[in-house]
């Protein structure tokens, strides 16, 4: 079983779509082991992205993912990094296929619905930094 880590970010929470993310992660064979909905601070947000710090998007992201409520989780499953990914969609909702959360809930680049982890190393790293 490989665990990874799922962000759905403040668009999806104001628009009301953690039911049917949830739904959705669950109905594919995954198991939420641990779930949080709370307001991350600046810190952890550019800890997070560190990667990107010195991107001309970072203050931009950074923003937007502390404006409001997240829901954080840990998802476990055969393959969860990879099938997350591919449940999830292209980061560019206009790249994104039907059928994939992006696809069909993301407006835009910058406000695309939720997070991925995209290998076991970031998985590791970002489930340590949002859950301890």
């Amino acid at each position: 079983m490989e665990r990874t880590f799922i962000m759905i970010k403040p668009d999806g929470v104001e628009r009301k779509l953690l039911g049917e993310i949830i739904s959705r992660i669950e109905k594919k064979g995954f198991r939420i082991i641990r779930a949080k909905l709370f307001q991350p601070d600046r810190e952890l947000v550019e800890e997070h992205y560190i990667e990107h710090k010195d991107k001309p998007f970072f203050e931009e992201i950074v923003e937007y993912i502390t404006r409001g409520s997240v829901m954080a989780m840990e998802v476990e499953g055969d393959s969860a990094i990879e099938m997350m990914r591919n449940m999830i969609g292209a980061t560019d909702p206009k790249k994104a296929l039907p059928g994939t959360i992006r696809g069909d809930f993301a407006y835009s680049i910058s406000e695309n619905i939720i997070h991925g982890s995209d290998s076991k190393e970031s998985a590791k790293r970002e489930l340590k930094l949002w859950f301890g």
